[in-house]
């Protein structure tokens, strides 16, 4: 089974630093209302810009990618230089926690790798439920002996993993110990803050019954399986090269994490213009409302529900600081580039995607997100790159 090397939500990792999260509370788990859990720098006065095209890119409602981009990736109107103190960005030390895996984190990634190679599902009935175990449940939810819109599975099924926190209280830990076949009450009291306020506080009683537990064969890790599935994409062939690839991966992921963090906190920057920060948060609005398009609801009921937050405004200001970090990391890696007189090629944009895509035809990207964008994508990563290369491995 091959995968693909980068998805397109990771292709924009790279200049959103992923939309902050930090909001997200307890959700209904879709249309029903179930037992379950989650939806799994300075004041200084800047400088004025040399054009106010930018701001004007980013007036309306609607949002693209490009917005605020000229046509090289740069912020439009913005010489980032005027914004950041020069620092010497070729020797960054980065200290041991941030570069050294231990085998522990080396054989989860496997563990996640294998995950996706196991075999079909065998369905046991003979056994009690254990801690871990993936489990097939129905459930009749009533408060006071009233079943309420949402509690129940109607007979479909739900797939649950025993002793998780994935739903309300302690429902998951109170099937353990139990066996296929047997229908138990299981007595839970919904959180003071659920999203469904007629719920919020009340005793429940779900009449459970435990269908199977569900056990997977996983494959066995040897150099022919290593062989057969990852040489063609990542050319590893043995057990060996396998945990080698995946330590020089991680390594290489928190060290990329580390300089982020360290430019948008250290370099010195006597303001973040405001270009910059509507941007970022007219980004995030669009990402929240992508998906609630997905729900086929509002914005304002998609938030309320699977964010947490009551509103627009309080998930603005929930992430604000986030926000400022991105604006930060874009404004310092402009600076960079602009110090070392760096633009971004159609060679370099030919070589990002072939190696992160595995086509250099990016005209579908340009399509969706428009060229400005893709090459202040670009230009982030080379920075980004550059950075790392040479920094220092304390």
């Amino acid at each position: 089974m091959k995968t693909p090397k980068m998805a397109l939500c990771l292709l924009l990792a790279f200049t959103m630093l992923l939309i902050p999260l930090a909001g997200c509370g307890q959700s209904s788990g879709g249309a029903e209302t179930s037992p379950g859990g989650d939806v799994t720098s300075g004041d200084a006065e800047a400088p004025p810009a040399d054009d106010a095209s930018g701001d004007d890119a980013l007036s309306g409602d609607s949002f693209s990618p490009s917005d605020g981009l000229d046509e090289n990736g740069f912020w439009k109107g913005i010489k980032a230089l005027d914004y950041v103190e020069l620092f010497n960005y070729t020797g960054i030390s980065i200290p041991g926690e941030a570069h050294q895996i231990s085998d522990d984190q080396v054989q989860s990634a496997i563990d996640e790798v294998l995950a996706n190679y196991q075999g079909e599902s065998t369905q046991i009935t003979d056994r009690a439920v254990a801690d871990g175990d993936t489990v097939n449940i129905d459930y009749v939810g009533s408060v006071d002996g009233v079943p309420f819109d949402g509690g129940s599975t109607d007979g479909a099924g739900t797939d649950v993993i025993a002793g998780s926190t994935n739903y309300i209280d302690d429902f998951l830990t109170q099937i353990i110990g139990h066996k296929p076949g047997e229908t138990i009450d299981v007595e839970v009291t919904f959180p003071d803050d659920y999203q469904e306020t007629s719920l919020q506080g009340k005793d429940a009683v779900f009449v459970t019954t435990i269908n199977y537990i569900s056990e997977t064969e996983q494959p066995e890790l040897t150099d022919e399986f290593v062989a057969t599935n990852f040489s063609a994409d990542y050319g590893w062939t043995t057990v060996a090269a396998l945990r080698e690839g995946k330590r020089a991966e991680l390594q290489k992921a928190s060290i990329e994490g580390y300089v982020r963090g360290y430019l948008a906190d250290t370099a010195t920057v006597s303001s973040v213009p405001d270009l910059l920060t509507a941007y970022t948060e007219k980004s995030m609005m669009d990402y929240y409302q992508g998906y609630a398009d997905s729900y086929g609801v509002g914005l304002d009921e998609f938030l309320s529900s699977y964010v947490g937050v009551a509103s627009q405004d309080e998930l603005i200001e929930n992430n604000r600081a986030s926000n400022l970090e991105t604006a930060t990391y874009y404004l310092v890696s402009q600076a960079i580039a602009e110090d070392m007189g760096y633009s971004v090629s159609e060679d370099d944009m030919t070589r990002f995607f072939t190696e992160q895509t595995g086509t250099s035809d990016y005209s579908s990207y340009e399509e969706q997100l428009g060229l400005p964008y893709l090459k202040q994508t670009v230009l982030c990563y080379t920075i980004l790159g550059y950075i790392v290369e040479n920094a220092v491995l304390a």
